[in-house]
């Protein structure tokens, strides 16, 4: 990524001062931390002063990185991280029932059982999620154009399966991982290029919608429905321009959240109502981007892998 000096700028690079800089003779003056470059002092730009730096390189690394990569323009996924591969799903309930044979009485193990019997019921938006994946990429990279390139956050369940989806079509896919108190990695099916790692909830917001041409939510929690909600208010209020906004699964969202509520009490208006739309397959769904991006061809529901 480092960038080269064209032959009109007299200046040295920075990567040409940096090893210049190491040629110093040691002395009491040049041990000082204030001798460091600033933007080699790592405790420097770490310091609370400049956390509107740290905004403005960590707004600017991925977006330097997707343009160096010819990404042109992306496709959303959103969904919840505890959404388990149906495999792992129906392993996991096998070995609960197993266990509450040999002690029917627990009332521990009924819990973990009703737990792992919704786990299993829930896995299939994790299929759905990489159908999806491998539908948009499929149609939409065959051309060898980075377009509607699939982006998630990163991480495990619906993210881990929409970014699989696209790894199992030959395409590329993004990852915007985020740190967060206990252990997290990207997921193994990200391009390992487009994997991109935030400090700041506020500026992979951004990065999510920069290049996006549509946004699919899955079921999920908390982060899933802030982000959903972020994306409807900044199209609602016209601040960003209109693309398909798809909740996957009309049962869970209906139940989650009362759209309804919200035109009867007057706090949305009814027309906000079309802002979004259901979906209840991956074929469905893809139908839904390709229409609005006037993709549609005889084979968009070709069998997926």
């Amino acid at each position: 990524m480092r960038s080269q000096r064209t032959r009109a700028c007299p200046f040295p690079t920075a990567h040409e001062d940096a090893e210049a800089a190491r040629l110093y003779v040691e002395t009491p003056q040049t041990a000082s931390a204030s001798y460091a470059l600033a933007f080699q002092d790592h405790d420097f730009l770490l310091r609370d002063e400049l956390r509107p730096v740290r905004l403005q390189l960590e707004l600017l690394k991925p977006e330097l990185i997707q343009h160096e990569q010819n990404i042109e323009s992306t496709v959303v996924i959103f969904g919840g991280s505890r959404i388990q591969d149906p495999e792992f799903a129906t392993e996991w309930l096998e070995s609960i029932q197993a266990e509450v044979r040999k002690n029917p009485t627990d009332p521990e193990l009924a819990r973990k059982l009703e737990k792992a019997r919704r786990n299993v019921e829930r896995s299939r938006y994790y299929d759905e999620a990489r159908k999806l994946a491998w539908l948009i990429s499929f149609h939409c990279q065959a051309s060898g154009k980075l377009t509607h390139v699939v982006t998630t956050g990163g991480g495990l369940g619906i993210m881990e399966a929409a970014n699989r989806g696209a790894h199992e079509a030959g395409a590329k896919s993004i990852g915007l991982n985020i740190v967060l108190p206990h252990e997290q990695a990207p997921n193994p099916y990200i391009t390992p290029e487009l994997s991109f790692q935030f400090h700041y909830f506020a500026v992979r917001k951004m990065h999510f919608l920069i290049r996006a041409r549509a946004l699919v939510t899955f079921p999920g929690g908390f982060g899933t429905i802030d982000e959903l909600f972020e994306v409807l208010t900044l199209v609602q209020t016209r601040k960003v321009k209109p693309i398909p906004i798809i909740l996957f699964g009309k049962q869970f969202w209906q139940r989650t959240i009362d759209f309804q509520v919200l035109v009867e009490e007057g706090t949305i208006s009814p027309e906000d109502l079309e802002l979004f739309m259901y979906a209840e397959t991956a074929e469905e769904a893809w139908e839904a981007i390709a229409r609005s991006e006037g993709l549609l061809s005889t084979d968009t529901t070709e069998s997926t892998k």
